[in-house]
């Protein structure tokens, strides 16, 4: 009977266990990123690219943490893990990597937009 309920017990551990969504890569549209902007304000749009590229030119409302600061900055600037973070860079390489970085460190609703060269709405890009 003791060894029955062992085999209970580890077997209900291994359930629990296997049971926990895990996150994964997604990407997401313009369109569809402008509309989870307009419709929620637990939305951050992170742009991951470098001071002088954000200063040049970026998307409306979005913080900057460049890539290579991600895992120093992103939980003092992001401490929420449950946040919806859109992430994106120039062409999209960088914000791939990041997103799945994000992922990586405990991040449950992160999406790679991709690059701002392909940004089509472009009444939303500040410039200097």
């Amino acid at each position: 009977m003791k060894i029955l309920s062992k085999l209970t017990i580890i077997t209900l551990l291994f359930i629990t266990g296997c049971s926990t969504t895990q996150t994964t890569y997604k990407t997401v549209s313009a369109k569809d990123a402008q509309a989870k902007m307009t419709t929620s304000e637990d939305v951050v749009l992170l742009d991951v690219r470098t001071l002088e590229e954000y200063e040049e030119k970026h998307i409306q409302g979005s913080i900057l943490i460049p890539d290579y600061d991600i895992e120093t900055e992103i939980e003092t600037q992001i401490p929420n893990k449950d946040t919806t973070i859109i992430v994106y860079c120039r062409s999209g390489n960088r914000s791939r990597n990041v997103a799945n970085k994000l992922i990586t460190m405990g991040y449950k609703d992160v999406y790679d937009l991709g690059g701002i060269n392909n940004y089509p709405y472009t009444e939303n890009i500040v410039t200097n």
